[in-house]
Parts: structure tokens; C-alpha cells; sequence
């Protein structure tokens, strides 16, 4: 009994010590990036993980102590990888709808940050219409 709790311990300061190194790595990622799309991966993807872990070691601890699995955390880890990509979705989103300024090492050319083409009426393009 006493080297599965031994094992658990280990099993559970891992955890906690992962989490708190992805937590800090996503911290600097924030701190350190230049515009607003690199900034957005440190919180969203990496400082998710790390809470994940640390919500697992959580489970880990409080299945020891009542003998049983902690639903709470559970919900709560579930809850955190259902949102965190929803919500970098819609910011990204949204930071394009405003245009936001993009430093030049960011990879990508999206559509909507692309200047579009004002046409006056003589030079609009004209098509194959079926209108009279």
C-alpha cells in the first residue's frame, strides 16, 4: 500500500512540475512575441496544456485522498479544451476582421489582410451577366 502511494506522489509532482514548465513557457511565449497572432498561440495552446496537467495532477491527488475519481476537476478539464480553442479561434477572427498589423515574420498571407482593389465604373471588370 505504501508504494502506491509512493508511485502516486511521483505520478503527481510530475504532473505538477510539467504543468508549471508549459505554464511558464506559455507565459514567456506571451511576453516575448511580437505581434498580436504570435501572442495568441502561448496562451492558447501552450498554458492550456499546462493547466491541463496541473487539473490531472488534481484528480491524481483527490482520487488518493477520497478513494474515488474527483468529478469536479474532471468537468473542469474537459470545460478549459472545449473553450481555449473557441476562444483563440473567434479572437484570431476578429483580429482579422480589424486588420490588425502583422510583424513580417509571421507566416501566412490571409485574405482578409490582403489590401483590396477599389474599381471605378469604367474600370470594373465586366463579366457574363444574365441581367439586363
Amino acid at each position: 500500500m505504501i508504494a502506491l502511494y509512493t508511485v502516486m506522489e511521483g505520478v503527481i509532482a510530475f504532473f505538477l512540475i510539467t504543468g508549471s514548465i508549459f505554464a511558464l513557457i506559455g507565459s514567456l511565449g506571451l511576453t516575448r512575441m511580437k505581434d498580436f497572432y504570435m501572442r495568441l498561440h502561448g496562451p492558447s495552446k501552450i498554458s492550456t496544456l499546462g493547466v491541463g496537467c496541473i487539473l490531472l495532477a488534481s484528480i491524481a491527488y483527490f482520487s488518493l485522498l477520497d478513494a474515488g475519481p474527483s468529478l469536479q476537476e474532471l468537468l473542469i478539464t474537459i470545460f478549459l479544451f472545449i473553450t481555449a480553442p473557441v476562444s483563440a479561434h473567434m479572437l484570431s477572427k476578429s483580429a482579422l476582421h480589424q486588420k490588425l498589423a502583422r510583424d513580417p515574420r509571421t507566416r501566412g498571407n490571409p485574405q482578409e489582410l490582403q489590401e483590396e482593389e477599389e474599381h471605378s465604373i469604367e474600370e470594373a471588370p465586366q463579366g457574363d451577366s444574365k441581367l439586363p
